[in-house]
């Protein structure tokens, strides 16, 4: 039996001694190899977390203190030493355990926001409530380098500085978010990171000193107040020391007992402490290590052999990646923006061909939007690029530093609509709701690769408002051509009467055909257009509507407040009194399952579609023959 076996909880790690404690290090990265490589998740951080996990269920006793990990995509360990091995055959599957933190899952996860750069806020909370409370708990907010370029980190960090408070930050610092962090901080880190000489020099005065005849430790007491001066001169930790928070490090976060040494020490300070610990992603899993793009930050199932992915073929971004070099070409004043995502969001390609033009302003969506706005103003036009889900942080930059101020920026928008693996925070399901209060803002859905290139190239020619293209995950389907143009809407299908109209929306318009398929089976007449620009409703679909007996609207996105609601509005505006239905995501959060298992089970796909359709026609029906039968003959 290896030592992996005996874990059950934390508590079974203060029964092991060191050997078996290195033991226990290898069996979790040989673990998580196996596992991830058939599921795919977030290899990288983890690997580089095991010692630092280890250690702190050694030294604090979780879930009496709270242990709050930002982003949580490195909470694998955690979760395998809070005895939840077993559930790793189902990692990120339907009815498996999450990608990131759960509180469903156990007492010892806290928070299962997967957003980053707000633990620090969290733990803050915590600690004010149990100080209130008067409970002798302590708090550990575990943050990344990445993580600490969102700005909310330090709006946190200058409130937690003016406390005593039982809080201890851990900065795990491996100079990476999904790829080397960018910024003045990292610079900074950069520079703890590679000159420890002070701690070397400490040991070496205090070894010398304990060695001379009656001077020892008591001189050596003496000249350690002269401590923070040495640090300042050979290792410049003043950024947080000067925001009256004390610092312990930096240390190496793959020496297991040195973490632990470190973390006793700030747990014994009444107050708030930062821990400084510097890993390396990846961690002990060779093809993990020499992946210079990400590390293995996130992968699908691969081969553990030759660290090879599985073969993925054509997804939505690509089209969207090699069309922006295009038009970079053309155009000088094209520029590119991402917030710490330039491979996810397909920007590298644009960086390689134009490094001046292109700025990844780390984790800082809110800052990334407002700097596109100064862009736009200074003659430039900007192509911001993040995941949907995390343009929800910068909505108050959309609206009132973009929009208000009629800025041509262009918003491209990954993983919209449900994502499905990494859970409730990660689905793109809120884009097409919030983003329909903004003025003047345009907002477009392509149905496949070619409508990406196409309607990204009419975003970009937008000069004087914001403009939006939204991105479904995994493949695109093959293209679909349009048989006819209705103002700015492409008709895909026509077939018979004009008994029902259906509005496909984006990644729904190849879905939406499918279900033509089965209606006309069926005898019913149907019409399915594609809008491209949902948003603002085009006047023509005003029209088609009144031409149909009943309007359907399908859409990957949030039902309140999205496309089909607003038609639904402006239809009753324009006194079209044709009926609608609307089909789309439920306004709630979504349990982690592949993407197609969630389009299943909320009731978008053409079986369950074309079904709810019929039933309505069929009432339409019966409606108007009751309504001809009580017509009183003359």
């Amino acid at each position: 039996m290896g030592q992996l076996d005996r874990i059950t909880g934390p508590g079974d790690l203060r029964d092991l001694t060191d050997e078996q404690l290195d033991e226990l290090a290898t069996e979790i990265r040989d673990f998580l190899v196996r596992k991830v490589s058939r599921t795919g998740g977030h290899l990288g951080p983890n690997l580089g977390v095991v010692e630092l996990t280890l250690a702190l269920h050694r030294v604090f006793d979780s879930p009496t203190d709270r242990i709050v990990f930002d982003t949580g995509h490195q909470a694998y360990v955690h979760k395998i030493v809070t005895g939840r091995a077993a559930g790793f055959d189902q990692l990120r599957q339907e009815g498996g355990i999450s990608g990131y933190p759960s509180r469903a899952e156990s007492d010892h996860d806290q928070v299962e926001n997967s957003h980053a750069s707000t633990s620090l806020s969290y733990a803050d909370g915590l600690a004010k409530a149990y100080a209130i409370r008067g409970e002798k708990r302590h708090v550990v907010a575990v943050i990344g380098d990445g993580a600490l370029t969102g700005g909310m980190a330090w709006e946190a960090l200058n409130n937690i500085a003016a406390c005593d408070r039982r809080l201890v930050v851990v900065v795990n610092d491996n100079g990476r978010s999904y790829t080397p962090t960018v910024g003045g901080l990292a610079n900074h880190l950069t520079t703890l990171r590679t000159n420890p000489r002070y701690e070397v020099l400490l040991d070496m005065v205090k070894r010398r000193l304990n060695g001379v005849r009656g001077v020892g430790p008591a001189v050596y007491d003496a000249l350690h107040a002269m401590k923070k001066g040495m640090k300042d001169a050979l290792a410049p930790q003043g950024l947080f020391e000067d925001l009256g928070l004390k610092y312990v490090g930096p240390i190496d976060g793959h020496d297991r007992a040195e973490v632990e040494r470190a973390l006793a020490q700030a747990k014994r300070f009444d107050g708030p402490v930062i821990v400084h610990v510097i890993t390396r992603k990846g961690f002990g899993y060779d093809h993990a290590e020499r992946n210079v793009e990400d590390q293995f930050h996130q992968s699908g199932p691969f081969n553990v052999e030759t660290g090879e992915e599985n073969p993925k073929g054509a997804i939505w971004t690509d089209a969207f990646s090699d069309e922006l070099v295009k038009v970079g070409a053309e155009r000088q004043d094209v520029v590119a923006i991402t917030a710490a995502m330039l491979y996810p969001t397909g920007l590298h390609l644009f960086a390689a061909a134009y490094p001046e033009r292109t700025f990844d302003v780390g984790i800082a969506e809110q800052h990334a939007v407002t700097s596109a706005a100064g862009l736009a103003m200074g003659g430039m036009h900007p192509v911001v690029a993040v995941y949907s889900t995390f343009l929800n942080r910068a909505f108050d930059q959309v609206l009132m530093d973009v929009a208000l101020h009629r800025c041509g920026v262009t918003f491209v928008l990954d993983r919209a609509g449900v994502t499905g693996d990494d859970g409730a925070s990660h689905n793109g399901m809120w884009d097409m709701s919030i983003l329909q209060v903004v003025p003047g803002l345009r907002l477009a859905a392509p149905r496949d690769s070619a409508r990406v290139r196409e309607l990204l190239r009419e975003a970009v020619a937008v000069p004087d408002a914001p403009t939006v293209l939204r991105l479904p995950k995994g493949p695109p389907p093959g293209d679909i051509e349009a048989v006819d143009r209705v103002g700015g809407c492409d008709v895909l299908v026509r077939k018979g009467a004009k008994d029902v109209l259906i509005v496909g929306v984006g990644s729904m318009a190849a879905t939406s055909v499918e279900v033509a398929d089965r209606l006309a089976a069926q005898g019913i007449g149907v019409t399915v257009v594609d809008p491209r620009w949902v948003k603002p409703v085009d006047p023509a679909l005003v029209g088609l509507a009144r031409e149909h007996r009943l309007v359907v609207n399908v859409e990957d996105s949030g039902i309140i407040g999205g496309c089909g609601a607003v038609l639904l509005q402006t239809l009753t505006e324009q006194r079209v009194g044709t009926p609608v239905r609307l089909h789309g995501i439920p306004q709630e959060f979504l349990d982690h399952a592949k993407r197609g298992v969630i389009l299943e089970r909320i009731g978008l796909t053409p079986q369950t579609l074309a079904r709810s359709i019929v039933e309505d026609v069929t009432a339409l029906d019966a409606g108007a023959r009751l309504l001809h039968a009580e017509v009183p003959r003359s």
